[in-house]
């Protein structure tokens, strides 16, 4: 399985309109992309406006698709103003749990 770790800072003006659109692109993952597996979008303890993505999909052609999925394409153009820094952008392959342990997300 191919894991994302994603750290965005956004302006705080944005933070509430940010995070409604962020909540969908995760949603539109779980749900409509069949490689995504899990998506957690994560609120920064020292800071609201700090938001960590952990993105596990089956393979690199999931990751692929989900930058093709129309709901990431909307989030992406939706939300490319609002950053306060440069997005940082980790990738790797998980350890544990094993690959056959992992099962899809359900979105609710």
């Amino acid at each position: 399985m191919q894991a994302l770790v994603v750290t965005i800072q956004i302006k705080p003006e944005h933070k509430e309109a940010f995070m409604k659109s962020m909540l969908e692109d995760a949603h539109g993952s779980v749900t409509n992309e069949p490689g995504c597996l899990r998506f957690d979008v994560v609120e920064d303890a020292e800071d609201p406006n700090r938001i960590h993505l952990f993105e596990v999909y089956k393979d690199q052609a999931a990751i692929d698709a989900h930058r093709q999925a129309p709901h990431y394409l909307k989030w992406r153009e939706t939300v490319k103003d609002w950053h306060a820094a440069d997005v940082i952008r980790r990738s790797g392959a998980t350890v544990f749990p094993p690959d056959s342990a992992w099962k899809k997300q359900s979105a609710s």
